[in-house]
């Protein structure tokens, strides 16, 4: 993508460590400001495959989680309305767990999260490459949330763009329990819009890095470790980051794709797909450069990707999940920090007609912080899990539940 020199700006370290800090999770993380306002977020990766010891944790949560991070104004604090959207793994059981993408709204009155099942398997470890991108609506304050370039969702409750280096964009990865996972090596390529509707990537002076482990060495050696790079010493073109589980640990397993690429006709909505599909798969952070039709196509919101229209069952990676009423209301009081006794459960099925999936419908008056602890608390939760596989499927915290 064409990369030109952002407006002065510094790295906001500081704003880094304060939103990146926590004792109980560990990161590996970029923040950075442009120093100008941002109009669009993009970032891609490999679907990796992230895998768990397969020991009894009953007592303890285990995910992985790697994202985009925009926050369109950071004027009054470095922890105001922001929107997320990533990847993330859960370990649900001894030999169980769930995979697969998603986005969050951070809101004033809450928050709100729903996984994304669109596309050409979102849920599976394939090695694949995905997209996943934030774009301000023509009109308006508030943003769509686009995967695989087809918008999935759009946010209700983000501040205002203003001039000035008052934004924040963050990408990398987060983990909870990070001594039974093994990650292998995430290439996160990152780039911004600024207000002529260019893409550009930030300026490598403008970007913080935070990583809350030791770098891999002979005196600091997995689990406790992370590898970590970012290239290069002019822009933010790669944050390369990896947690090993032991001292032996591939960096290609995440290079194999399984299956074919779908048969696709010549255009859609000005989109060559076959040129789109082979971008996609081989540099997909140039496809908005090289693949004729598809910047005009994103900026005007229409659907850009046909090969991301069709939706998939939640899965479970390994063996029948452990989707039982109590594990899902151990794993909700957990993820929303809510006694399990304060937790109402019922099964349910989504849909209308009564012939959609069956979930768990899981519910709580009381106060928490959501599924981002941000130093505020709201008034109850709603979530609900797929009743077959245990997969997260949405969940709204605090006034957005109303929505």
């Amino acid at each position: 993508m064409t990369c030109t020199t952002p407006a002065q700006a510094a790295a906001p370290q500081s704003a880094c460590e304060l939103m990146y800090s926590g004792n109980i999770e560990t990161y590996a993380m970029t923040c950075s400001e442009p120093g100008e306002p941002m109009f669009g977020g993009f970032a891609t990766w490999r679907n990796i495959p992230v895998k768990f010891d397969q020991v009894d944790t009953q007592n303890k949560t285990v995910t992985f989680s790697n994202y985009l991070r925009l926050t369109p104004n950071t004027e009054a604090s470095p922890f105001e309305n922001n929107i997320e959207v990533g990847l993330y793994a859960e370990k649900t059981g001894k030999t169980t767990q769930t995979y697969g993408p998603r986005w969050t709204e951070l809101g004033n009155s809450g928050g709100k999260t729903k996984a994304i099942t669109a596309g050409v398997n979102p849920s599976v470890p394939d090695g694949r490459n995905h997209t996943y991108m934030l774009m301000r609506k023509s009109s308006g304050d508030q943003w769509d949330v686009l995967y695989d370039f087809n918008t999935v969702g759009s946010t209700t409750d983000q501040l205002k763009v203003i001039p000035g280096s008052t934004n924040r964009i963050d990408t990398g990865m987060e983990l909870l329990g990070h001594q039974y996972t093994d990650v292998p090596e995430i290439a996160n390529r990152m780039q911004f819009m600024d207000g002529n509707n260019t893409w550009r990537q930030v300026a490598t002076k403008n970007t913080a890095t935070i990583v809350t482990l030791p770098a891999c060495s002979t005196t600091n050696k997995p689990p406790n470790c992370l590898n970590t790079k970012l290239a290069d010493a002019t822009s933010f073109s790669q944050w390369t980051v990896s947690k090993p589980r032991t001292a032996i640990t591939s960096t290609l397993q995440n290079r194999k794709i399984l299956g074919m690429l779908p048969t696709l006709g010549d255009t859609h909505n000005g989109v060559d797909q076959s040129k789109l599909q082979a971008c996609m798969e081989n540099e997909p952070d140039r496809c908005l450069d090289d693949v004729p039709g598809l910047a005009e196509c994103v900026r005007t919101h229409r659907v850009c990707n046909t090969s991301g229209l069709t939706s998939e069952p939640a899965i479970a990676l390994k063996g029948a999940a452990e989707a039982g009423s109590e594990s899902i209301r151990q794993r909700a009081a957990s993820a929303f920090n809510v006694a399990t006794a304060d937790i109402e459960i019922t099964a349910a099925v989504e849909g209308s007609s009564g012939e959609g999936e069956k979930v768990w419908d899981v519910q709580s008056t009381h106060s928490t912080p959501g599924l981002r602890d941000t130093g505020k608390l709201f008034k109850g939760f709603h979530a609900t899990y797929s009743a077959k596989s245990g997969e997260f499927l949405e969940a709204c915290w605090g006034d957005m539940c109303k929505e």
